[in-house]
């Protein structure tokens, strides 16, 4: 017997597919053949589009990590969290593509780019301001389970709270990890100075390689490492 295959749902496109996943939209917001002026604008522009809407699913994902946390539920909000790391581990990856972009080429396409900037990316802002939630979430956490991270740290690994706590560096890592690929890719292909030429982008770039969102779960390394196991309260404060 034949299937039907004829559309059900509301919507444009000649498909269930299309109208569900919106792909006569999709693939119609980079710009047309007449429009560019270099054909690596589709490069170009497929690989910050598909950016962007990785980081909207990760920001996401560590919002939902922190009502998790509020909820106490480590476990779950462990799982979110490397949800997230993966989503920006694939937005660090496909910077590979960009990789196929001469500097030539790269100054090509900076009219059709006008002064935008990578700085002003929405996903950015809000993992950012995802990750400001997440760290008082699991200050008052702790403080409800009556821990400190010496403690924590001195302890268990299993514990549910000290794989929360691994999860959030492994997120902060994954995007430090980020900023060093873009800040690389920057210097190869953008023609921007090393580290302090005067009003290059790099140093902004430069600069947030070894910012930390969680800097108390770096610090409290340090502090075991240098007090043999010993340490004060520590909390996590959010990030600045």
């Amino acid at each position: 017997m034949k299937r039907d295959y004829a559309p059900v749902l509301p919507g444009d496109g000649a498909t269930d597919y299309a109208r569900y996943m919106r792909t006569d939209e999709l693939l119609d917001l980079q710009r047309r053949g007449e429009e560019m002026i270099h054909r690596d604008e589709l490069l170009f522009q497929v690989v910050h589009q598909s950016s962007e809407l990785w980081l909207k699913l990760a920001a996401a994902e560590l919002a939902e990590a922190a009502n998790q946390v509020d909820a106490g539920e480590p476990g779950r909000a462990e799982m979110l969290l490397g949800r997230a790391t993966l989503g920006v581990r694939l937005v660090t990856d496909q910077l590979d593509m960009l990789d196929h972009l001469t500097p030539a080429v790269f100054q090509a396409l900076q009219p059709a780019l006008g002064n935008g900037s990578g700085a002003e990316s929405p996903g950015w802002r809000q993992i950012q301001t995802a990750s400001r939630r997440l760290g008082p979430a699991f200050t008052r956490f702790l403080a409800e389970q009556h821990l400190d991270l010496p403690t924590l740290y001195a302890g268990d690994p299993a514990h549910p709270c000290y794989r929360l706590a691994e999860a959030m560096v492994e997120w902060d890592e994954r995007v430090s990890l980020w900023r060093v690929r873009h800040y690389k890719l920057a210097v190869r292909i953008g023609g921007h100075g090393r580290i302090g030429t005067k009003g290059s982008p790099a140093n902004m770039l430069a600069k947030l390689i070894d910012h930390r969102l969680f800097p108390e779960l770096w610090q409290v390394r340090v502090d075991l490492a240098g007090a043999g196991g010993a340490g004060g309260d520590q909390h996590v404060a959010s990030p600045a």
